[in-house]
């Protein structure tokens, strides 16, 4: 599982490479994995984790196929050791005392015992941090003959069981009125170990408790003499000189006197801080960073360092400051608002500068991505002139602003993109994180569930790039801390884990202008709430959640960081107070609004009653499940049988609601089944044809629409309330993509394959959009154009009503104007008879909508549709829907019949891409096909994803409404 990555945005240059120390990659060992009574020994490989090599060894089948991640538990239930010869290593090591050797580990997972030539190193129980031991001593007095590296991991899960036996084991209850813990396949550990979340389950997931070095790691040898061999060209080599490992270099850039509880001046002076951590055998009395950034033309003079001490225990942090003037440097903003504008910083550590003009021979240079912007998350009350002025509903604001200017966050969540860390494609991120883009999203918001995402393929060993491609494409990303769907002990051996975890993610991050904030944890506040109102002992909860959330991991990330915000929690109430920190909670004014919320209703009678859905400053997830299309099931599924939507195997994989346990199949999968099929069936044609197969991908496809539908209903919702009391500046839809193929919230699939969802999304998170919004109760409909743009938008709405048959039946046109983040209304009107054409019955029409605009010099359109009922009772007419192929992928859709409702284009088994429109070279598809209206769509393939590089246009697939009931 060994794999090389091209260097990104961390290039490092050696000014002097015999001045380098020498940096041993560990992957060039050759290991082996062994189980704890030595009954299995197989060929291991690092960064790797023990199911993958046992895959490799044919000992067990692909983890993710059929139902192995249940006859596959086994694996997490042994112990795994990792062992490899360090003769590769040693005969080329010269020993003597002006020397030092460092092991470095990027990420271990999770529970391991470190032994280097016989001498025990370290015990670890954090999957999260950065190890850094001097095994010097070690390797000129190995214990006997043992010439070995060892990694002896420890199950998680009996782990996990074996701290909460301890007698400082806190014991979180779980009531009929509260939950304190959610528990998945494998319960009441998460909040003891330091390791990802759903790792142990959860309701989109599979639970495989994974082990392993997942990481890159290295031998570094430093020296008091400038004299060693060269360094690896490893991509994700540590960073040295031949006396000096950079343990960490962190970048943060504000502006000066910035801080987190008031509005940053934006025309201040950017204050450069770079931040080292470092490990030396020598000492310095004087030395110097010069920072550079070639684009400008800026250089600073030599900054004096402070000395730098002998230390190879632990880290000596070090940092400088570098004023420019505000006017030098052009923003960085999000993509839709601007452009993502990135420089090169060079900086190069001088420990002994000389009397000459360049850097010494040990100098140490790096060169960093990075961009200039500033970001808010304003939280304070609203004042009483806002109030007054623009008609807001009293309460505190919760939304962010980007250079000082508040936007509308559009966006998604992102879970981790495998079970498996280590063989994360960084091919496959780059698709997901592109496809955001594609559909309009400027904001992904990292899950607090799962891992700190990677900066680069280099930086700490990530692996593949995350931080860097948001810089790179302009999309913020919103950070979590990893504490989810729990309360947490204050324990003093996890503490003194989790202060340097923190330490180090909130460093690293530093550097990346697409970062906006760090909350403390996912869904957290809201448990910890029910807790100290439900339990008799409630407040002691209560007490626990405000020293680890609001004070102590909030004084920890903003000592490490003065450019991004903190915030206890994903959902939150608020805050009293910005400086001291003091969290709201329940202590507000009833009518007013604070902090954020959320959705998720599993009623589909309820999916469309815009009552409903909450009026809030910003909602940070909501969402509703779906199958994977008929193509992901064809990577696990194994036998013909599975293949229908209550199959055995299907519902293994739908673990939502959670088992709580490690009960399988999953004894509730038939409640999450049934809220899929029930929406279906409420809303949308029951599929039920004589071919199974077609049935089945019906079925598929007809939750993926419900959820799209479902999920744009709501979006357009929210961006709506920009304009209104809430002054709503957020949505960000539960979730984008996949961790395996299995039902789940996903908008992606785990393939890359975009599911209905995601091209639902490049609609409603278009610039200018137009939508319905019914009220049944009184039969009223009103239709706004809403605009997300910094400027007064105008354009032109139409609104056509069209029977089934495809006839237009009228039209009218109405111009518009848009100010700054609000509506225009198009249409109002009460009572169904009113609204309707004159003389038609609701099941037999529905209304197009269409909008025109101008937006940043160019034409935008956007179009939705009003079905006066469930389409599951209107009266669909064949749409006889032909497809001609063209050159280039091309294909060409027209109804020939009635309106092909929700006409669906599937590209074949083995290939990743997207259908854009010729015409505005937008993706589409899920639409409303009508005669005489003809559609083009070009196939966009991902020659790096796809397994099929050249598929038969005939193996294309083109799907309605009118195939749920009709071969």
């Amino acid at each position: 599982m060994m794999m090389h990555f091209a260097l990104r945005t961390l290039f490092v240059s050696y000014l002097a490479p015999l001045a380098a120390a020498r940096v041993f990659d560990l992957s060039e060992l050759q290991w082996t994995l062994r189980n704890q009574n030595g009954s299995i020994v197989v060929p291991g490989s690092l960064p790797s984790q023990a199911h993958l090599d046992l895959f490799e060894a044919g000992i067990i089948n692909e983890p993710l196929l059929g139902i192995n991640e249940f006859t596959e538990r086994w694996v997490i239930n042994d112990n795994w050791t990792y062992t490899a010869d360090l003769t590769p290593f040693t005969q080329n090591y010269k020993n003597d005392t002006s020397r030092n050797t460092l092991l470095v580990f990027y990420g271990i997972d999770t529970i391991a015992n470190i032994t280097f030539a016989g001498h025990p190193v370290a015990w670890v129980n954090n999957q999260f941090r950065r190890y850094t031991y001097d095994v010097s001593d070690y390797l000129s007095a190995p214990v006997g003959e043992d010439n070995n590296l060892t990694i002896a991991l420890e199950s998680a899960w009996y782990y996990g069981l074996n701290v909460t036996m301890r007698p400082d084991a806190e014991y979180f209850p779980n009531t009929p009125d509260v939950a304190t813990s959610d528990n998945f396949e494998y319960p009441n550990v998460r909040m003891w170990i330091r390791k990802i979340d759903d790792d142990f389950g959860w309701d989109w997931g599979p639970a495989f408790v994974p082990s392993g070095v997942y990481k890159p790691a290295y031998l570094v040898t430093l020296s008091e003499s400038e004299a060693q061999d060269p360094t690896s060209d490893a991509a994700s080599c540590p960073v040295t000189s031949s006396s000096v490992l950079l343990d960490e270099t962190s970048l943060d850039i504000y502006k000066y006197g910035q801080n987190p509880s008031a509005a940053p001046d934006q025309s201040a002076d950017w204050v450069l801080n770079v931040t080292f951590g470092i490990r030396s055998i020598k000492s310095f009395e004087k030395p110097t960073v010069t920072l550079s950034i070639p684009e400008l033309k800026l250089t600073s003079e030599p900054l004096d360092l402070g000395s730098i001490p002998v230390n190879i225990d632990e880290n000596t942090y070090l940092s400088v400051n570098w004023s420019i003037p505000d006017s030098v440097p052009e923003r960085w903003y999000p993509i839709d608002l601007g452009a993502p504008k990135l420089y090169n910083l060079t900086v190069t550590l001088d420990p002994s500068p000389g009397q000459g003009d360049g850097p010494s021979a040990g100098s140490i240079t790096q060169t960093i991505t990075t961009g200039f912007r500033t970001i808010q998350l304003l939280q304070t009350p609203y004042s009483a002139e806002e109030i007054a002025s623009r008609g807001i509903t009293p309460g505190d604001q919760w939304h962010f602003a980007i250079n000082g200017k508040a936007f509308y966050s559009k966006g998604t969540n992102i879970i981790p993109f495998d079970p498996f860390y280590s063989r994360i494609k960084p091919e496959a991120v780059r698709w997901v994180l592109e496809s955001a883009i594609k559909s309009g999203q400027n904001m992904l918001r990292v899950w607090g569930g799962g891992i700190y995402q990677p900066s680069d393929a280099a930086t700490d060993g990530g692996l593949y790039a995350f931080y860097s491609l948001c810089d790179e494409l302009g999309i913020l990303a919103w950070s979590e801390l990893i504490f989810s769907d729990s309360l947490y002990p204050i324990n003093g051996f996890l503490l003194e884990s989790i202060e340097p975890e923190v330490r180090q993610n909130v460093r690293r991050v530093n550097r990346h202008p697409s970062n906006v904030q760090w909350a403390g944890g996912n869904e957290i506040e809201g448990i910890v709430m029910s807790a100290n109102t439900s339990l008799a002992n409630g407040t002691h909860y209560l007490d626990e959640f405000v020293y680890l959330f609001q004070d102590y991991l909030h004084d920890i990330v903003l000592s490490e960081t003065n450019s991004v915000p903190y915030t206890d929690c994903s959902t939150t109430h608020g805050v009293l107070s910005l400086d001291p920190y003091v969290l709201r909670f329940a202590n507000g004014t009833p009518g007013y609004i604070y902090g954020n919320t959320e959705r998720y209703n599993y009623n589909a009678l309820e999916a469309f009653d815009l009552t409903t859905y909450p009026v809030g400053r910003f909602v940070n997830e909501f969402g509703f499940h779906s199958m994977p299309s008929f193509y992901s099931w064809e990577e696990v599924l194994e036998n013909p049988e599975d293949y229908t939507f209550n199959s055995s195997v299907v519902m293994s994989r739908d673990h939502h609601p959670p088992a709580g346990n490690l009960s399988w199949p999953n004894p509730n999968a038939p409640q999450g089944q049934y809220q899929m099929s029930s929406a279906v069936e409420s809303w949308l044609p029951t599929p039920g044809t004589s071919d199974s197969n077609q049935t089945f991908a019906q079925w598929c496809w007809s939750t993926q629409l419900f959820q799209s539908m479902n999920m744009v209903a709501e979006i357009a919702w929210y961006r709506r309330g920009a304009g209104l009391g809430e002054n709503n500046l957020g949505s960000l839809v539960w979730q984008l993509n996949d961790i395996w193929q299995g039902v789940s919230w996903s908008a992606i699939e785990y393939s890359g394959r975009w599911k209905v969802l995601q091209y639902g999304m490049t609609t409603v998170y278009s610039p200018v959009i137009i939508n319905p919004f019914w009220f049944p109760g009184n039969e009223s409909l009103t239709i706004l154009a809403t605009s997300d743009r910094w400027e007064t938008v105008g354009g032109t709405a139409q609104l056509t009503w069209y029977d089934w048959s495809g006839n237009a039946i009228n039209s009218m046109t109405t111009p518009f104007s848009i100010p700054t983040l609000n509506n225009s209304l198009i249409y109002e009107g009460t009572g169904l008879d009113t609204i309707l054409p004159f003389g038609y019955d609701a099941k037999d029409v529905w209304l197009l909508m269409n909008v025109t605009a101008t937006v940043d010099d160019k034409i935008a359109t956007s179009e939705s549709y009003f079905t006066p009922v469930s389409l599951a009772y209107s009266n669909l007419v064949d749409p006889q829907i032909a497809v001609i192929a063209g050159d280039n992928y091309t294909f060409t859709l027209s109804a020939k019949g009635g309106i092909g409702a929700w006409t669906w284009l599937d590209h074949p088994s083995g290939t990743v891409g997207y259908f854009v429109d010729t015409t505005t070279g937008l993706p589409s598809n899920g639409y409303y096909l009508i005669p005489g209206i003809d559609r083009t769509v070009r196939f966009v393939s991902s020659t790096e994803l796809s397994t099929v590089q050249s598929p038969d246009p005939a193996d294309f697939v083109v799907r309605s409404l009118w195939n749920n009931t009709h071969i």
